[in-house]
């Protein structure tokens, strides 16, 4: 989703309020235990994988991306062991932040969350394969990007009785939703996303993508309010989603000039562009 609606920069003030309003979902201590020993110099594969191990969702999320297209093996993974192996520390991040973020929310209808989360996967996952054709877009940060984009969604229709039909009102069109949430909430899902990363810890160009996501004004700010690294996964998202949605026959729900723009930061060509849309075709079958 893309928005014709500046965001405004959250301060102090701002950030009081829109955490008194809405409970941001703790992050959880698996999460906490993971990101130390990720960040160590000589991370221990196994104790991530005993993590990993611990729960049948994240074990079986890790072997399914580390067969997935992104990682373009012929040779199939069948154990954690090897996910782990072939991923790297990265994306077995990834993994757990994603199952965690899965199981953060509850309370949802079961048809609306499964579709969500399956549309947020497959963003996640097409962005990936698309920052590999990007020198300088590492593939894990556009996965984790893609992933969280717009997790604040279903956190804001756990608070907000109303949402559910404010969301449906709005369909893909994020600049009617943005507005939308800035009435009746008084906030929106870009900022409380952007709280939900550095709440989780996510590195802070994730965290800056989230919150500008919706910024009409995100390819003319300065480096120092939105970095160029933050924005190339903006770009590499946009143009995931939108070749996902043609693909599916709904490209006229994706903001056609949104698309341009980030085709022209990447420097996308007609060429590239088939290019892409055989990989997120092949991606999605």
């Amino acid at each position: 989703m893309t928005s014709a609606t500046k965001p405004s920069s959250p301060n102090s003030e701002q950030l009081a309020t829109d955490l008194a309003a809405i409970r941001i979902p703790a992050c959880p201590a698996v999460v906490t235990e993971v990101l130390k020993e990720a960040r160590k110099d000589e991370p221990n594969f196994k104790v991530l994988a005993r993590i990993i191990s611990s729960d049948v969702g994240m074990s079986a999320m890790a072997v399914k991306l580390a067969n997935s297209p992104m990682f373009g093996s012929a040779a199939r993974v069948k154990s954690v062991q090897q996910a782990i192996s072939r991923l790297g520390t990265s994306n077995v991040l990834n993994i757990i932040v994603a199952a965690a973020l899965r199981s953060s929310v509850d309370g949802l209808p079961a048809d609306f969350l499964e579709h969500f989360w399956d549309m947020a996967a497959s963003r996640a996952l097409c962005a990936g394969l698309l920052a590999r054709k990007h020198v300088g877009i590492p593939p894990e940060d556009a996965y984790t990007y893609g992933l969280f984009q717009n997790a604040a969604v279903p956190v804001l229709m756990q608070h907000f009785s109303t949402y559910a039909e404010l969301y449906a009102g709005a369909g893909e069109h994020g600049d009617r939703l943005v507005a939308l949430e800035r009435e009746h909430f008084h906030s929106d899902h870009a900022v409380v996303g952007w709280l939900l990363a550095r709440n989780w810890g996510l590195p802070a160009k994730i965290a800056s993508a989230i919150q500008h996501h919706h910024n009409p004004e995100r390819y003319i700010l300065p480096e120092d309010e939105l970095p160029s690294n933050a924005l190339a996964l903006i770009a590499i998202a946009q143009l995931a989603e939108f070749i996902i949605a043609e693909l599916g026959g709904a490209a006229q729900g994706v903001d056609q000039r949104a698309f341009e723009n980030a085709r022209t930061f990447l420097g996308t060509t007609d060429h590239d562009l088939d290019e892409f849309r055989e990989i997120v075709a092949a991606a999605l079958a």
